[in-house]
């Protein structure tokens, strides 16, 4: 689930973090690693939010069936919401359930969200069509959810609120944490003998690229400087961002400690980081830089890929 993409945003934070004050290294890649683990924390975090809402239903339902006089209506309620199969099956996944428990992660401290969730969910057109739905199967409960999560979950103005009191590591992981969730809605089979949810890691080898990658950002970092320093000579260093320097070390330590990975590639990522977490200017101006240092280690035989 940890992909290379949140890996590189996260060595960027950290190597932030710690040219801007007096850190100790190894106590800064803990920190990195915990910052991953984390992310990982709220991917099972708001799997577990749509269980919360359907539970929340079915007690109101519950609650309205048990009135001293019911109306029809109570008393014989569509619950085809409540009874929804993906919900079923993800509230009864060993993963998941071993994992919520583990961390002791849980939505019941936030109940005035959940509610108010619940309400947006239940006054939307997407809920209208799917109670009313003639489909009834399996796929059509899997893609109700993963529309819900995409049009009312994610961009519900108050979900960032909740995560940012929650922990601080989750202020900039909802939009790309969220792609992970719908990626595993949209894959999730009933009965499905497999783990069905993602792993942190895909493999080892991007668990060694977050290492690695930090690493050679730190112990680099005065060379890459240098290079930064040469490559910006008709610029006032003290004029440019200091995020737009350390995302510049950063994919400088990646362009030249990583053989596999094409210099484009890594050029493209580290734009992107700075367009959201940078300046507005800072896209065009880290790739001229970048590219212009890279054009000269090329033909000095330093980089030898394309």
């Amino acid at each position: 689930m940890v992909n290379r993409i949140l890996i590189r945003i996260k060595v960027v934070q950290i190597v932030y973090s710690y040219l801007k004050g007096d850190k100790d290294m190894n106590a800064t890649e803990k920190e990195l690693f915990f910052s991953l683990e984390k992310a990982y924390d709220l991917y099972h975090y708001l799997l577990l939010l749509m269980i919360e809402v359907t539970d929340l239903q079915r007690k109101r339902l519950e609650t309205a069936r048990a009135k001293y006089m019911p109306s029809a209506q109570e008393l014989n309620p569509n619950t085809r919401f409540v009874d929804n199969r993906f919900i079923a099956a993800l509230r009864n996944d060993p993963q998941l359930e071993d994992y919520t428990a583990q961390q002791k992660l849980s939505w019941v401290n936030e109940s005035d969200f959940v509610r108010a969730l619940l309400d947006e969910i239940l006054a939307s057109e997407i809920y209208q069509n799917y109670m009313n739905a003639e489909t009834d199967s399996f796929d059509a409960d899997r893609d109700f959810w993963r529309n819900i999560f995409k049009n009312i979950i994610i961009p519900n103005q108050f979900l960032s609120e909740v995560l940012e009191d929650q922990s601080l590591y989750w202020n900039d992981d909802l939009e790309i944490i969220g792609t992970f969730v719908l990626k595993t809605i949209k894959r999730y089979r009933e009965d499905a003998k497999e783990e069905q949810l993602l792993p942190m890691f895909k493999d080892s080898e991007d668990s060694e690229f977050a290492k690695k990658l930090f690493r050679r950002s730190i112990l680099d970092a005065p060379r890459l400087q240098e290079l930064i320093e040469n490559g910006t000579k008709n610029w006032d260093l003290e004029r440019i961002a200091f995020m737009d320097n350390v995302i510049m070390i950063v994919g400088l330590a990646e362009i030249l400690s990583f053989p596999s990975i094409p210099v484009k590639v890594s050029l493209n990522e580290y734009i992107e980081i700075a367009k959201s977490y940078s300046t507005q200017r800072s896209g065009k101006f880290i790739n001229g830089i970048l590219d212009g240092i890279v054009t000269r280690l090329k033909k000095e035989g330093e980089i030898n890929k394309d």
